[in-house]
């Protein structure tokens, strides 16, 4: 009798509540960097197309969203961001399911980039352009042109006119860091940026920090990504966006965790944003995204800026998620302790030397020339060579610590030699410095004695 009941119970729930049992019965938890109204529209799509479905969006910077992913503290069924490095660093891990690809048309590579993971661990869903965001008032008032290269930012015309965000704090920002350490190679490469720190206005916290100092005009330029440029809130007309000749495309890229709860629902979740409807959606005006899919276009716009007819920063040196995955924290570790980190500093020693290179182009000597290459070198010397920095076993340990959470040893020793060797190539450009000014007043001084 008990085992009749117990089979009737059975049937009943079973008929009350199919859901609970199924893979609809838990939302699909999607971690992203995007903002709500950049998702909402995809929550509506994949609701109406599965009913009693539900999808849960939890907004994380990609630094954010990595950190705790690899610490164990955040859960996701699907990670859906624009930075790549962030991917590979949860491939290298083993924390991504294998995605088969979906057909949307789109070639192996854009602008020199991979759309896809070659091994299957994330799918490239939409196109990044990432360039200057810029104010044209406050640059038509003070005279200055829209940069049209990424060393145009090292120009002494735009000191105290550029905003950046961390790359610590930004995968967006990240990913340019590395791009030009990558294509200009290490030490050159760290030397630009050098020299663009010195032109800085400020070291914003997060990435929409940069569009909104250059709309509310705390400074005319930052480099940005084309997404964050027009946000919500922002004044109309206040920003415009620049791709540089050396355009940088990068695929935004979406991925299934091997750890998902409901996998059914992820792979959904991927089915909508790679299929037409999801492609159409970026074309948005509020989302404002360039699809992975060519067929989205309209006819005739695959002309001008189309992805699909540019050449990127990337043709000629191919960009590798890989290697930027290895060194991400050493990257990080490197760009707070030469730039964040000392920015008014940096600005300073920069306006110095800038202001003795002027004078010895008026007039100068051997003496002088030397001192003020001694400062130059200094101050655009990486505290890691090129060597040891592609020893990439060496970094992969390396971590982002949580404000309050002891670094591991290894970890802040390195950090330790890392800021010593700051210290030492300041103070190295300015002792240089300080030489300079005393030749040059030294030089004002004999000069002013002299009979006319």
């Amino acid at each position: 009798m008990f085992r009749v009941l117990a089979a009737s119970l059975a049937v009943v729930f079973h008929l009350i509540l199919p859901a609970a049992a199924g893979p609809d019965a838990r939302p699909v938890r999607v971690l992203t960097s995007f903002p709500p109204q950049f998702v909402e529209p995809y929550r509506r799509a994949f609701e109406a197309r599965h009913p009693g479905s539900t999808i849960e969006f939890v907004h994380r910077k990609t630094t954010a969203a990595v950190a705790g992913i690899m610490g164990g503290h955040q859960k996701a069924d699907v990670l859906w961001a624009s930075a790549p490095d962030a991917f590979e660093i949860l491939k290298a891990a083993g924390l991504l399911a294998h995605l088969d690809p979906r057909p949307t048309g789109a070639p192996e590579r854009i602008a020199g980039y991979p759309v896809n993971d070659p091994d299957g661990a994330y799918l490239g869903f939409a196109l990044s352009g990432y360039g200057f965001v810029y104010n044209p008032d406050y640059l038509a008032e003070r005279g200055l042109p829209v940069p049209r290269g990424w060393s145009d930012l090292a120009a002494p015309i735009y000191a105290g006119h550029i905003g950046i965000s961390a790359p610590s704090r930004s995968g967006t920002m990240h990913l340019m860091v590395e791009a030009i350490l990558q294509v200009y190679g290490w030490e050159r490469g760290w030397a630009l940026w050098s020299e663009i720190g010195g032109n800085l206005a400020t070291v914003t916290a997060r990435s929409f920090g940069v569009s909104a100092g250059v709309a509310r005009g705390r400074f005319g330029i930052g480099p940005s990504i084309d997404f964050l440029v027009n946000q919500d809130g922002l004044p109309r007309g206040s920003t415009a966006f620049a791709l540089p000749e050396e355009t940088l495309f990068v695929p935004a890229s979406i991925a299934v965790m091997a750890g998902a709860d409901n996998r059914e629902g992820a792979e959904r979740f991927v089915d909508l944003v790679l299929s037409p409807e999801g492609q159409a959606i970026l074309l948005d005006p509020a989302i404002a995204r360039l699809p992975i899919s060519p067929s989205a276009y309209a006819p005739g716009s695959a002309e001008g800026n189309s992805p699909f007819q540019r050449e990127g920063l990337f043709a000629h040196g191919l960009y590798d998620p890989r290697l930027s995955a290895a060194r991400y924290e050493l990257v990080n570790i490197i760009f707070d302790e030469m730039i964040t980190f000392r920015r008014a500093e940096l600005v300073r020693l920069w306006r110095m030397v800038r202001a003795a290179e002027t004078a010895l182009v008026r007039g100068g000597d051997a003496e002088l020339a030397r001192l003020v290459g001694e400062a130059r070198a200094a101050l655009t010397r990486p505290p890691v060579d090129a060597g040891e920095a592609m020893d990439l076993e060496r970094w992969r340990k390396l971590e982002r610590v949580r404000r309050g959470v002891p670094v591991p040893e290894p970890q802040a020793q390195l950090e330790a030699r890392i800021k010593a060797a700051v210290d030492d190539n300041m103070q190295q450009a300015a002792r240089a410095l300080a030489a300079v000014t005393a030749r040059l007043e030294a030089r004002a001084t004999t000069a002013g004695a002299l009979p006319r």
